[in-house]
This record gives structure tokens, sequence and C-alpha cells, in this order.
């Protein structure tokens, strides 16, 4: 599981520093909840989240306000010496002194949202869920198809980037070409984005680099789309068998999420964006209840029931 640091967090959340000499480089997140301390603020440590950011809501400040300046001392000292990765308040909320003189003793990030407590709760576990997913890069190029993500696979020089070019230029969108970062953001989703270094470029062999978003401008890519199909491009072997029907979907795996797959052999004279195209297109219409293989059987199946009456 990857790292987040408390300064990422302080600029993707906007947040302010309330004690800015603490390093928030060193501090990282590494789990992708949200705790409000509640009920450790009444004294009950049992099962306490301290792995978690801490975040303090109006609920919370107005039960500070209650207790008495020695309990409340107590309880700070407490939650914050639990070696918490960093306390923000919410709603723009001042801690007090006691609080930010143990947060500086303890060197604890203490930080202010001007957001409600539930809005930055909400937008912290859906940010934390994609930057802490399991990750894997695999060699690929990932395009957004009529807003289906389509990761295209092969063997090298197959014609991978070439295909993703020309889907460029009938207006669809490049996420990433080569190298594919897939993050398991859920159980049912998968999200392809590119490593920094090769973001927006396609190498094209016998021409070099190229820098898509230069070239086409910016509607032509995307920073991160989800994974919805693979195509897998491979050399066209005239003694087997290909699928001519579809009738029953064929998938692969990453990270233990099953994705639809087709495998498209290659030979001169195929385009293979409009086939990129049609199958994405065609994914499009499955999910929406039509089926074309299942309507063509349905129909054969009619007819031959016509034929024998």
């Amino acid at each position: 599981m990857y790292g987040v640091t408390i300064t990422e967090l302080i600029h993707k959340m906007n947040l302010k520093s309330l004690i800015p000499e603490i390093d928030t480089d060193k501090e990282v997140l590494t789990h992708p909840e949200v705790n409000r301390p509640a009920l450790q603020l009444t004294g009950f440590f049992d099962h306490f989240d301290r792995e978690r950011v801490q975040l303090i809501g109006y609920v919370e400040q107005e039960y500070i306000k209650t207790l008495p300046r020695k309990r409340r001392v107590e309880v700070y000292e407490k939650l914050v010496a639990s070696e918490v990765p960093c306390i923000v308040y919410s709603r723009s909320m001042m801690p007090d002194d006691d609080m930010l003189d143990l947060c500086r003793h303890y060197q604890v990030p203490c930080l202010q949202s001007e957001q409600t407590t539930c809005a930055f709760m909400a937008e912290v576990i859906r940010w934390l869920n994609v930057k802490l997913a399991p990750c894997i890069s695999i060699h690929g190029v990932l395009v957004d198809v009529y807003g289906e993500g389509v990761l295209i696979m092969g063997e090298s020089g197959i014609g991978k980037s070439e295909a993703a070019l020309e889907l460029i230029k009938r207006g669809h969108r490049l996420v990433t070409d080569d190298v594919v970062q897939i993050h398991k953001v859920s159980d049912e989703t998968l999200i392809g984005s590119a490593p920094d270094i090769t973001k927006h470029f396609i190498e094209l062999r016998g021409i070099g680099i190229i820098d898509v978003k230069a070239l086409f401008g910016v509607e032509s890519v995307k920073e991160t789309q989800s994974i919805d199909m693979v195509i897998k491009l491979e050399d066209w072997d005239k003694d087997r068998e290909y699928d001519r029907l579809g009738l029953e979907d064929q998938y692969t795996e990453f990270l233990g999420n099953r994705v639809v797959c087709h495998n498209i052999p290659i030979r001169p004279g195929r385009n293979l964006a409009i086939i990129v195209e049609s199958a994405a297109v065609n994914y499009r219409q499955k999910k929406m209840g039509y089926n074309a293989a299942q309507e063509l059987y349905n129909r054969v199946q009619a007819n031959l029931g016509k034929t024998i009456i």
C-alpha cells in the first residue's frame, strides 16, 4: 500500500497548517478512512483507530467546551500522544491553546478546513481510497472511447500506439501509452493512469516520441479513466478458431477484478481504430440491456421453429 504525506493532503484539500513549523512531509497516511474522535474525547480509547486522519467537527468542539480545563487537557494529551498522523478542525474552527501546545510538543500537524465536517470527510475518504489503492503497472495503452475505458494490450510493435493515435484523431482521448498504472479502488472498479514521466506522450516506431497534448490539444488527453474493457491484439493465426458471435463474454483479471476481454487477430488491412470503437459501443449496448449476438441467436431459433412447423 502506498503512503500519502500530510503535505499532499494539505495541498489537495486546501487545508491551513496551524503549526507551520512542523514538517508535514515526514507524516504519512496509510489508511483511507477518517476518524471522528468523539469517544476518545470522553476518555474511551479501546479500539481507537489512531492511524487515521482525526477530524474534529462542530459536535466534538461543542462537547470539548463543556469539559473543565484539567479534564480537557488530559483527553487532549492522550489523543495527541497516541501518534495520530494529524488532527483536522472543520468549519474553520480554531483549536484552543492547550491543543496547539500539545500538538507542537508531540509534533502532530494541526490543520484547519473551511469545509463542513461531512463534506470534508467524504472527499478525503474518496481521495485516499484512490491514492492508497493497490496498484500494478502493465504494458499497454489506455484510451477513453465514447466514455468507456479501453485497455489495448499486445506484444511490442503490434500496433497499440498506432491504434491509439488513430482513435485520438477520431476525437477520443488518450490516458496513457506504454505503461498503465492500474489502481483497484473497489471490488468493482479499476482506475488507470499514466506515470508522471510518460504522461501525454506516445512512442511511434520510425517517428519517435510525440506529445499528444501539444499536437492535438487538451481535449485529446485525460488524467485517469476506469478500465471497462480489454482488447488484446495478436498476430493472425489461420489455424486458430476465433469467436465470431460473442454470445459469451471472455474475461481477464487484474488485482482480483474481472474485466471483459476481446482477442483481436491482426492482419494487413484491418482498421484497428474502427474495431476498437465498435467494441466500445457494443459494450455500452450490452450494459444498457441489448446484446446483438443474443438477438441474432433468438432470430435464428425463431426461424428454425417456423421451418419445422
